[in-house]
């Protein structure tokens, strides 16, 4: 048994249910369940009765629960322990992070920051991913959350969530191309795409044209250099009905009356965040920090 099994599991019994739990979790529904039933499958055991109304342990999953709480206990315990034999390393800990993080992705970690190093103060600084880059390897930022795997041998990284993205459409755009599954792509040739620049994360940005490209959409010339893609300007180029944006389902902004947001058909384009820190830190609200951070899929 893996940790994040355990943990998995102890949240749907918490909870009495697969919903609440994801939440807790920042996991998708369908990524708990199947992680649940493979922890039974391995067990040979039925550990929960799933019902309309919830999931509930079985006489199995309470024994489970009762031993899967002290493992991770334990888990956690030891933790606390190792990095306290580290560099303090209290203070200030910087963070990078993208437009358009999942809500609430941080509390988490950042409440774990507090209880082990209360005195530490974090800072939170908007970069784009390549900037992001440039500081970490400048020292000027001690973790960074980037949309693309880092290949620099002195960095750590560990994956922290990923995305289905979707669209956002005038609503009148939408009532037009949206089926009861969403949108499919090809049907938005035609419609200009709010686009961002290359070089604030080459990688995704090559990803993300040649999935277009490849549905036949004609995306029009790169945005300049220092144009950040903020929520303001997606919205006001969709709702002209001339363009659409793309956005995970979780975005963070309110949507105006006139703009709606649609899953993608088949989930064509997936964005990842990948939590970045130089490999020689030893500091223990950093390591706090990591600890709590989720892996899951939205």
């Amino acid at each position: 048994m893996e940790l994040r099994e355990l943990r998995a599991f102890v949240a749907v019994a918490e909870e009495r249910g697969m919903s609440a739990a994801a939440r807790r979790l920042h996991m998708s529904q369908s990524a708990l369940s199947q992680t649940v039933s493979g922890l039974e499958r391995q067990l040979g055991l039925k550990l929960l009765v799933r019902t309309n109304t919830g999931a509930h342990p079985t006489e199995e999953g309470e024994i489970l629960l009762a031993e899967a709480r002290a493992v991770i206990a334990r888990h956690d315990q030891a933790m606390r322990t190792m990095t306290s034999l580290t560099n303090p390393g209290c203070g200030l800990l910087r963070i990078g992070i993208p437009l358009e993080l999942p809500p609430d992705l941080l509390r988490p970690a950042i409440g774990q920051v507090a209880a082990t190093c209360p005195d530490t103060r974090v800072q939170a600084r908007h970069l784009s991913s390549a900037a992001q880059l440039e500081a970490l390897r400048a020292g000027e930022l001690d973790i960074g959350l980037l949309r693309e795997r880092p290949a620099d041998p002195d960095l750590d990284a560990m994956l922290v969530v990923t995305e289905r993205l979707g669209v956002l459409l005038a609503a009148s755009v939408a009532a037009e191309l949206a089926d009861d599954e969403g949108v499919r792509l090809e049907t938005l040739r035609g419609l200009q795409w709010v686009s961002f620049p290359r070089s604030g994360s080459p990688a995704w940005y090559d990803e993300v044209t040649s999935v277009l490209r490849s549905f036949g959409l004609d995306l029009g010339p790169e945005p300049p250099q220092d144009q950040s893609l903020i929520a303001e300007v997606k919205l006001a180029a969709v709702g002209t009905e001339k363009a659409f944006a793309l956005a995970p389902p979780h975005w963070s902004q309110p949507l105006p009356g006139n703009v709606v947001w649609k899953p993608l058909h088949q989930h064509p384009l997936v964005r990842r965040t990948w939590a970045a820190w130089p490999a020689h830190s030893r500091r223990r609200d950093l390591a706090a920090f990591i600890t709590a951070l989720p892996t899951a899929d939205l």
